[in-house]
């Protein structure tokens, strides 16, 4: 008996992971059309939804021309494109820049700063594959 709940319990968690890494790749493909979401961090937490849920889908993605050389490089050498990490950083700075605008506050623009340094750092950081 116990041992059924927990294969129910894996059988949902496998399904959320499942569902969670396609709602990822979705949003990596309107990333590629759309220059305001950055392609590359979504295809990687997709990848690793794949990776605990469906071994098939994640051979796909990292099968993907375009897709699968951004990956691989980020699980073997944990480092993305000069391409990807410049958008990913412009696109940090011109939110900063666009809530600053919009929100017309000191308080909440320096709320949005404190929270953005720590991602922008992480990705500066990171090195940059060929």
């Amino acid at each position: 008996m116990a041992y059924q709940i927990a294969q129910a319990g894996n059988k949902g968690k496998v399904l959320i992971l499942k569902i969670t890494g396609i709602f990822f790749v979705g949003l990596a493909i309107l990333g590629v059309v759309l220059p305001i979401l950055p392609t590359t961090p979504f295809l990687l937490v997709a990848a690793a939804c794949f990776a605990k849920s469906s071994p098939e889908m994640q051979r796909k993605l990292l099968a993907n021309k375009t897709f699968g050389p951004l990956i691989h490089d980020w699980q073997k050498y944990r480092s993305i494109p000069r391409k990807a990490k410049r958008i990913a950083l412009l696109t940090m700075i011109l939110s900063v820049c666009w809530s600053a605008f919009m929100l017309q506050s000191a308080m909440l623009t320096a709320l949005v700063v404190v929270l953005v340094i720590g991602p922008f750092i992480f990705v500066w950081r990171l090195p940059e594959s060929k």
